[in-house]
């Protein structure tokens, strides 16, 4: 895997050992952010982070700030690998549950500008059932929240979908931050 532009375009990036975590292909990290458009200046969150993929890929477009969630400690110490290797400032890695820091975040008032939304596929409808709750006040109003799934699978959020495409195994779904006014950037 390698990070596919911006600052440390080309670099190559570690994921952690075993089949727990699935890395976003780097096609499919390279649709993604054609989608997501520029993220210059925009505060992150990776839920279900896993190898860190995404949020570095953020981090290297010129995100300002990208908090990694989660709960396996061997891909934590895979993200902390790959910051360490690429010298990306800005980064924040916690070692959680998801659907714990997305209510922590709600009820702090803390919006994002991008939500990276990755659970292992077996565990989508689980996961975004347990999200959804919060999401809407966690996105900003003119976010996005973007799903990685299985190419059959139509994720579901409370709100609104942007677009949602097919990319050989994987669905890639975006939707339109839609949330509560108020709240303060992360």
């Amino acid at each position: 895997m390698r990070i596919i532009a911006g600052s440390r375009k080309g670099a190559r990036i570690f994921a952690p050992k075993g089949r727990e975590t699935r890395p976003t292909a780097d096609r499919v990290r390279e649709a993604a952010f054609n989608l997501i458009g520029p993220v210059d200046g925009a505060r992150v969150l990776d839920l279900y982070a896993g190898s860190g993929a995404m949020g570095l890929e953020a981090l290297s477009r010129g995100a300002l700030r990208v908090t990694f969630v989660e709960a396996d400690r061997h891909a934590v110490r895979a993200i902390e690998r790959n910051l360490d290797r690429l010298r990306l400032p800005g980064a924040e890695v916690a070692q959680g549950d998801a659907a714990r820091r997305v209510a922590a975040d709600a009820a702090a008032g803390r919006r994002y500008d991008l939500v990276l939304i990755d659970p292992p596929y077996d565990m989508l409808e689980t996961a975004l059932r347990t999200l959804a709750p919060h999401l809407p006040r966690v996105v900003a109003l003119d976010g996005l929240a973007v799903v990685e799934s299985d190419a059959r699978a139509e994720p579901e959020l409370p709100l609104p979908v942007r677009t949602s495409r097919r990319y050989g195994s994987a669905r890639l779904t975006v939707f339109q931050g839609a949330g509560e006014p108020g709240g303060s950037p992360a």
